[in-house]
């Protein structure tokens, strides 16, 4: 461990944050690689005279901070550490960066089965880091569930998130497209949740490039109107649901009305666009039959 003067650090943040970047990414690249937590930053505002004990040398949390800002890549893919809810996800370019308005399908999952101590059965599509299937196999330990992705390399990224996250077994993983590996379990799931490819083609050719050029593609891309693979999980969805069971979706944040619509039309009831902290519909839930 490295001991440094909070005088000394404060002075090295202020700098790097007048290069350019924000707050909350010098925050994941100093807890992440530095070993200085927001807690610890917390106090340096009480303590200004104290010290400071780093991992690594400034010098090479600043060659680090240089390159997130000289090539726009993001700072989570660059510690290779996502920080989502109260997890520690391992993430690299395989898998998208879980974002914190995903983090609500968790608490609308429990606003739905209020008792942590039932025995759910539930399925997440395209889990990439596993961050949401992992959240729900902790949230519920007496459940169990599955989660696919098409992308063997994002399984493994799961597997090794659930393992370091939980000494549960309660999650499987299974690679393939949306439903198809889970051809056992029809009828069987009191619910499934998905954060699908949503992004129409036009406003993905206009993302930013932090998200453009490094997050996976095939994980953001919706077809021309970004509805492509929300239309086929909710088709597909009866044959895996048992009666009454939920479907969670989140959506982009003009799509709840037309998400609404193809869940009426392959008879969901109870259908409700759920806003994000920012009043946005970013969820669209219905229940079969």
């Amino acid at each position: 461990m490295l001991s440094i003067s909070v005088e000394e650090f404060l002075i090295w943040k202020k700098k790097q944050l007048s290069k350019g970047g924000d707050h909350q990414s010098l925050a994941v690249l100093l807890d992440c690689v530095g070993g200085v937590s927001k807690s610890d930053i917390n106090l340096t505002t009480i303590n200004p005279q104290g010290i400071l004990h780093l991992k690594k040398k400034l010098e090479f949390l600043e060659s680090v901070w240089d390159d997130h800002l000289l090539k726009s890549c993001p700072i989570q893919y660059l510690c290779g550490i996502a920080f989502w809810r109260d997890l520690n996800l391992k993430v690299t370019n395989k898998v998208l960066i879980p974002r914190p308005e995903t983090e609500l399908i968790v608490d609308i999952v429990s606003n739905i089965f209020r008792r942590k101590s039932e025995k759910l059965f539930f399925a997440e599509l395209g889990t990439g880091s596993g961050a949401i299937s992992i959240a729900l196999a902790l949230a519920y330990p007496l459940s169990n569930g599955v989660a696919t992705d098409i992308d063997q390399d994002a399984l493994e990224i799961a597997t090794k998130n659930f393992i370091n996250s939980s000494k549960q077994s309660n999650l499987k993983f299974y690679c393939g497209n949306w439903w198809s590996p889970l051809e056992n379990f029809k009828g069987k799931l009191d619910f499934a949740v998905s954060n699908p490819p949503y992004i129409p083609k036009d406003t993905y050719e206009k993302l930013p490039k932090e998200v453009k050029n490094f997050e996976p593609k095939v994980a953001l891309l919706g077809g021309q109107d970004g509805l492509k693979h929300i239309r086929e999980i909710i088709q597909k969805a009866p044959l895996f649901l048992k009666e009454k069971g939920w479907l969670i979706l989140e959506n982009h944040f003009d799509q709840g009305e037309k998400v609404k619509k193809i869940l009426i039309k392959n008879k969901f009831s109870s259908i409700e666009i759920v806003k994000d902290l920012s009043g946005i519909g970013r969820f669209t839930i219905g229940r079969y039959k």
